[in-house]
Order: structure tokens, then sequence, then C-alpha cells
């Protein structure tokens, strides 16, 4: 009978394997297809303002400090719009570089297109990127293509061109997504930047008002020439699938600026870290920045958005999840508004903020657990004892991590930590000290103070 008890045994266990077997539909599928390119893996973004960032404000002046970019660890650097600035309506006497002229033409107040291409050359010289902001939202009203295709621009109630609806963007009107031919002028004005000059990618404007579908197409002719790196201003899951590596963390950015001053506390953190890993996907790279061209020239620069708290906010930028963005002249403390539409070059002096950053690129570059993306590690959050106060997290795999404690008040906090994966021996990033924590640990954290532990 024993026989007839191992075939019965046998036969069970082949028909729970059957009704184990789930169909190939029902099997989860990645939501980001497209390929990151692997040098953005761990790099940190720089958008380098060409009228602004030397007193000649030339490609040929910013060359120069490219390899002071790398020293800090810079792995792509964003151009702000290159192109020729209409002059028809012109905003200011130099005009907003958002207002293109001609997109295969480069703005002599910066230089030749050969003064460009020796700029992006020695960026690859060095182990860098460059990626160009591009406006496909929109031209100059003095762009040839409306004289060569009126038909390829948006109209208003009256029938004329207008600007962008609602926003007072006088400069500028808007092109027709609707038109087959504009999307492959756009299409192949882009895919000659990358052929011609190696540009490695493109910051798009306003990607959120161009429809996405011209997007994943244009990701796909582009990376038919080589691999590259798309950032969208937009703040939008979707644009992630097919199209963009990176876009626009806003709500990280206006979060913090709430805690920063008072409007709400360090929790107000838990509700965008929540959707970020419950209703993003983890291949997405949300870009976290303290300041960009717009919050420097109309809201004020990181000094004033952040105050006391900038520097807890920085650490944050750059070891939690996201690709951080420093915008140029931070690095020098720059505490003035730039200039948007006249010459304003950035004063450049020593700060204690450059040490800051390098310190946390390197880490960042250091630390696997740190990179971008599925290659880096999940935010774990650590439950502390003042949560209102001090947000923490570790970021960890099986090779290294991180215990990130950040506190957004004026006074020193000693927090108990309750729950979360915090136990083990560390060595303390900026004393060098080790520090052993077990069941019942405390940090003290100075005010608006950071503490970065590392585990190695």
């Amino acid at each position: 009978m024993r026989w007839l008890t191992t075939l019965l045994l046998m036969a069970c266990t082949a028909a729970m394997a059957a009704q184990s077997v789930v169909p190939a539909r029902y099997a989860p599928l990645p939501y980001v297809t497209l390929d990151h390119p692997g040098w953005s893996r761990d790099a940190v973004l720089y958008q380098l303002n060409t009228r602004q960032f030397t007193a000649e404000g030339s490609f040929n002046a910013a060359r120069a400090q490219l390899p002071r970019l790398k020293d800090m660890g810079i792995g792509i650097v964003w151009l702000m719009p290159v192109h020729p600035i209409g002059e028809k309506n012109r905003k200011g006497s130099l005009g907003s570089p958002y207002s293109v002229r001609d997109y295969y033409g480069v703005n002599p107040e910066f230089g030749t297109l050969d003064d460009l291409k020796a700029f992006v050359a020695e960026a690859h010289r060095l182990g860098m990127r460059v990626i160009l902001d591009w406006v496909a939202n929109h031209t100059a009203w003095d762009n040839a293509l409306v004289e060569q295709h009126p038909d390829w621009y948006e109209r208003d109630w009256q029938g004329h061109f207008r600007p962008t609806p609602w926003w007072d963007w006088s400069d500028i009107i808007d092109l027709d997504y609707r038109q087959p031919g504009l999307r492959q002028y756009m299409t192949e004005a882009m895919a000659w930047w990358v052929r011609e000059v190696d540009i490695d990618g493109f910051r798009c404007d306003v990607a959120g008002y161009v429809p996405l579908d011209f997007w994943d197409n244009l990701r796909r002719e582009l990376d038919a020439i080589k691999p590259v790196f798309m950032l969208a201003e937009f703040e939008q899951r979707d644009v992630h699938a097919r199209a963009f590596d990176a876009s626009y963390a806003w709500s990280w950015n206006n979060t913090l600026h709430a805690v920063a001053h008072g409007k709400a506390d360090a929790t107000a953190l838990f509700g965008f870290y929540s959707e970020n890993e419950s209703a993003w996907p983890h291949d997405a790279y949300r870009m976290t920045y303290t300041e960009n061209h717009d919050q420097n020239a109309w809201e004020g620069t990181a000094f004033e958005r952040f105050g006391k708290a900038l520097q807890p906010t920085i650490v944050l930028s750059l070891l939690g999840e996201g690709i951080a963005l420093i915008h140029n002249g931070q690095e020098a403390g720059n505490k003035k508004r730039l200039a948007f539409f006249e010459k304003d070059p950035i004063q450049w002096q020593a700060d204690p903020l450059d040490g800051l950053l390098r310190k946390l690129i390197a880490l960042k570059h250091r630390l696997s657990a740190l990179r971008n993306g599925d290659h880096g590690a999940r935010m774990v959050p650590v439950v502390n004892s003042d949560p209102k106060a001090v947000f923490s997290f570790v970021r960890a795999n099986a090779d290294d991590g991180v215990l990130v404690a950040l506190n957004f008040v004026g006074d020193a906090k000693s927090v108990r930590l309750l729950d979360g994966p915090w136990r083990g021996q560390y060595r303390d990033a900026f004393s060098d000290e080790t520090v052993r924590l077990g069941e019942g640990a405390s940090l003290t954290v100075d005010a608006y103070g950071w503490r970065v532990l590392v585990r190695e």
C-alpha cells in the first residue's frame, strides 16, 4: 500500500503545482522601459547659465571652469538655451534664452558653434556629459518658422498667434503639435545636435505642454544615434516610461520650503516619500534641488527659500532618493537673485557650501546604496522620538549604506531611535568618529544640523 500512498502524494503535488502556474499575462511588466545611460547612475546635475556663469559670459570662459566642476564631482552639465534669442517683443535688453529664434543656431553673445563644440569636447575629455536646454513648446515671434510654416502655430480665439495661455510669456508664441511636419522638424533638429555637436541629451522646457507621444518617439530616434539623458521640466510619472530619465520633484522642493518657514513640520515629508515609493517607479529619477534659474530669478535664492534649513535640505537632496541638481553659484554661497534678461555675472568667492557639496557628492559616488534609480537602495524610515523636528532614514544594501538624521528646527535635538534598521556600527561622515548603535540608541543633532553615519 506504500506505493499507492506515494502515487497519491505525487498526484496531489502535481495538481497543486498545476494550480500554482499563473498565466504569463498576469506577470508584472517593468514600467520604465528605456535604458538609462550607464554614466547617469551616480551622476549629479549642474545647471550652467552661460550668460551669468563668468564675467565674459562665453562658452570659452565657461570651458576653463570645467576642471573645477569635475573636481567637485559633477557628472552632467546642463547648459541653459544656447540658441539666438528673438528680438520681437523681447524682454529686457538681452531677452530670455527661452525665446528661440533659430533651433540650429548659436547665440553670438556666447560665442560660435565651434566654441560650443570645444566646450562639449573638453567636458567629455574630463569624463562629464553635456545636455542642452531645449524649448520645444514655443518659439520667438521672429523665428523663421513663423513665415515658413505659419500652420505649425496655435491661434487664439481671434485667429492670431498666441503665447502660452495664462502665463505672462509675451515674448514667445506656442507651437501646434497636431502638425506632423512640426514633429518631424523638431525631432530632426534635436538629432542634429546629438550627431553634429555630440550633445548627450536634453533638459526639455515645459515638457508637459508637449504631447507625450512626441517625446516617446523622439527618445527612440535619439537613442538610435547614441545613449542620451533626458530631463523633463514636469512632475508626472508617465514621462518616465519611454521618454525621460528624470523629471522635476517640484513637490519635494515646495514641501521643504514649507518646513523651512515653519508652515509645516518635518512629518510633511512623509507624504512625498510615501507617494514616491508607492506610486512612482523606482527607476524614475526625480530631480531634487534647492534652487534653479526660475526660483533664483523670481522666487529667490536657496538662502531666501530655505534660510537656516538650507544645509539639511541640501544633505537630503544628495543622499535621499532622486537625482540632485546644483544651480551655478550655489557653491559660492550666492545670495542674490541673478537677473534673467540682463547681464549679471555670479560673484565667485570661497564659501563653506562648496566643501559640504564636495563631501556629499564624493559620498554619493563611493556608496552604491546612494546611486540613482533602482541601482540605488530605497529609503527606509527610521522612527525617532521627535519626528516633527528630525527626519531620519536608512539607505542600505548588502555592500554599504547610510543612516541620515536631519534637524529642521532651531534647537539641538537628542532623539531616541524607536523602529527601523538602524542597528550596527558606523563611521560619522563628517567627524570620522566610530558610532555603535544598539537597542535603545539615541542620536544628537545640532540645530538645523545633520548626522550622516556610514556603514561600509
